[in-house]
């Protein structure tokens, strides 16, 4: 595609060179000027808005080679439960049949006057433990919502009766950068979420944006894992992908289309520029 648009700005500089010696050597009426820079416009625009994009790089969700087009299920794994990490914020909420003495673990209650108080949430230390009012501290870490909430429910028996716990994430964030219409931060209000759901918020990729390496980093035992994944194929709803981790980052490249048209249009306006003004002149003698 480089060579090809290489040879192409060649040839339109050849055919602009020739129309200027055109201009040099003969006097020419308003008429043909007007002719030629109508020519030198369509060019222009031929060039900077062609496109090599096809629908085998933008369409979504597309047949692998060996599918056929009854295959309309795709087997996915099993759903993803985010598990605790240090510096996670947690939500606790506990209910019983005595909401007075709930009310003991629910401090936020109290404060309702002040907005950014929430002693409810809980950040998890760098030893993987919360630290809850009676209970004490509690190793969270690599444990699911789930998990947690049946271990505290357990461990609040001794204090209430019939105790409720809802644990909730206060921190399920993931950051969409690139070719989207939308890039930055956004608040996971479940914990399944995936790339589907982030790129919807980000109001989805540009047309520029290069669907089949998108990328998507990860942090794991405190590593950056750099993935990537086609969203070209229907092979994502089976990726470890698909469902987001909290803190993940989705960064989509930029295609060759839109490095094409940057670098068509930098090339190309200074001689259309100096062209027109050149025109202009010569326009302007023939004029007088």
């Amino acid at each position: 595609m480089a060579k090809s648009l290489n040879l192409s700005f060649k040839n339109t500089q050849i055919k602009l060179l020739s129309n200027l010696n055109r201009f040099m050597r003969f006097k020419l009426n308003p008429g043909k000027l007007k002719h030629n820079n109508l020519f030198l416009i369509i060019v222009c625009s031929a060039l900077l808005f062609s496109s090599c994009l096809s629908r085998k790089k933008t369409d979504y969700f597309q047949f692998n080679d060996n599918q056929t087009a009854i295959q309309d299920t795709v087997l996915m794994k099993s759903i993803f439960e985010p598990k605790i990490q240090t510096n996670d914020i947690l939500k606790i909420e506990v209910a019983s049949i005595n909401p007075e003495a709930a009310k003991f673990f629910n401090p936020s209650d109290e404060l309702t006057t002040n907005e950014d108080t929430d002693l409810s949430s809980y950040m998890v230390d760098l030893n993987g433990d919360i630290e809850i009012p009676l209970v004490g501290k509690m190793k969270v870490a690599g444990l699911t919502t789930r998990q947690i909430r049946d271990t505290l429910r357990l461990k609040l028996e001794k204090y209430l009766q019939s105790p409720t716990v809802r644990v909730n994430f206060n921190s399920y964030i993931v950051t969409v950068l690139g070719e989207v219409k939308l890039p930055g931060q956004y608040v996971a209000k479940t914990e399944k979420f995936t790339i589907t759901d982030a790129l919807g918020y980000a109001g989805d990729l540009t047309i520029y944006g290069d669907r089949q390496k998108v990328m998507v980093i990860r942090e794991n035992d405190n590593k950056k894992e750099f993935n990537y994944i086609d969203l070209t194929q229907r092979d994502i709803f089976k990726s470890d992908l698909f469902y987001l981790h909290p803190g993940d980052v989705i960064y989509v490249p930029a295609g060759k289309g839109r490095i094409a048209s940057a670098d068509a249009f930098y090339r190309i306006a200074p001689l259309v520029l100096s062209t027109l003004t050149l025109i202009a002149l010569i326009f302007y003698q023939n004029t007088n």
